[in-house]
């Protein structure tokens, strides 16, 4: 077992990434249907919450079978995260996250996410207050550095332990990086086998296979990882690593059938959390994941992507299904 406090997780655990406009409580229920051990939500703009900007209180729902399930938080100001490490423990989640890691301009240059890996002391000041303002366990998800002349996520860990964090997950590249290259997972390796180190470390990067999961795990080290764009659209990636880690077999893929059922799943969450007309329209991005290689996805897409309403989106999820189309690439 891996333990994040006194939350217990299997040998290994697969973990979702929050991904912004992605993970979603409707997109976080598929991937728990498919065997996700801990996921986050989309990360929370600590200036939102103060103002209470309804689009981040939104972002606070959890739901019971999602757990454990962490609130992940980003922000540029010591006082402002700790009074949102408060907020965001009456919403009931299982932990806290903080976001040291989000490479993109909006949120970097504000000196949010990836930018406290230019200030590592203000991190560290950061990191405290939300500790000291939750009875929850606090994580940190964060990259390598800022840019391959400042890679100093072991220091970044030591410290962050030191103040209090119970699980670190680092996204092997630097935010120089953005989401380019291969990740380098050399440093994650390190900060594992630094002796001083006692808290559960994830590595984020480049899972996209099973093979590619259990060759990380051998290689590096790693108490388990954390699984990004190759959750969207096919959550399966998570029962078919945990089958390839238990047995050495790969599954087969999902059939036709489970791609509708999943798909519909999805939607039906959607619908449910954000209501019709925002259920069918952001819905609209995932299509092409769910269908993708299956011959005349394209037109299944088009057709799913045009229309607006809920019977004709079901409508055509049973065409699809009835037409049983074969899997061409």
């Amino acid at each position: 077992m891996v333990y994040i406090r006194d939350i217990a997780l299997p040998d290994f655990p697969l973990l979702l990434a929050p991904m912004e406009d992605v993970s979603d409580p409707p997109f976080r229920a598929v991937c728990k249907a498919n065997g996700a051990d801990l996921m986050y939500t989309e990360f929370i703009s600590s200036e939102g919450l103060i103002r209470d900007a309804a689009k981040s209180r939104k972002k606070l729902d959890v739901f019971d079978y999602e757990r454990p399930i962490g609130i992940q938080l980003f922000g540029s100001d010591v006082d402002t995260m700790g009074e949102c490490a408060r907020i965001s423990t009456v919403a009931g989640p299982d932990l806290i996250d903080i976001n040291y890691g989000c490479p993109v301009k909006q949120v970097a240059c504000r000196g949010a996410g990836a930018a406290l890996l230019r200030d590592i002391p203000k991190m560290v000041e950061m990191t405290a207050a939300v500790v000291r303002n939750t009875h929850l366990p606090v994580t940190v998800k964060t990259r390598l550095g800022w840019d391959e002349n400042t890679l100093n996520v072991e220091e970044v860990a030591e410290r962050l332990q030191d103040v209090g964090i119970e699980a670190l997950t680092v996204h092997g590249r630097t935010r120089v990086q953005m989401y380019k290259g291969d990740a380098d997972w050399r440093l994650i390796a390190k900060i594992k086998e630094n002796p001083r180190i006692k808290i559960p470390i994830f590595g984020n990067g480049d899972i996209d296979s099973p093979q590619k999961a259990l060759e990380y795990k051998n290689r590096y080290g790693v108490d388990g990882v954390m699984i990004g764009r190759a959750s969207i659209g096919y959550p399966w990636i998570f029962r078919e690593v945990k089958h390839f880690v238990a047995t050495g077999e790969l599954l087969a893929p999902p059939t036709v059938e489970e791609r509708v059922a999943m798909c519909r799943m999805h939607f039906e969450k959607s619908l449910e959390w954000k209501g019709e007309r925002a259920g069918i329209f952001e819905m609209r991005r995932h299509y092409a994941h769910y269908f993708r290689g299956l011959e005349g996805a394209k037109q299944w897409r088009m057709r799913l992507v045009e229309t607006g309403s809920v019977a004709e989106v079901q409508a055509i999820l049973e065409e699809i299904m009835a037409a049983e189309p074969v899997l061409v690439g």
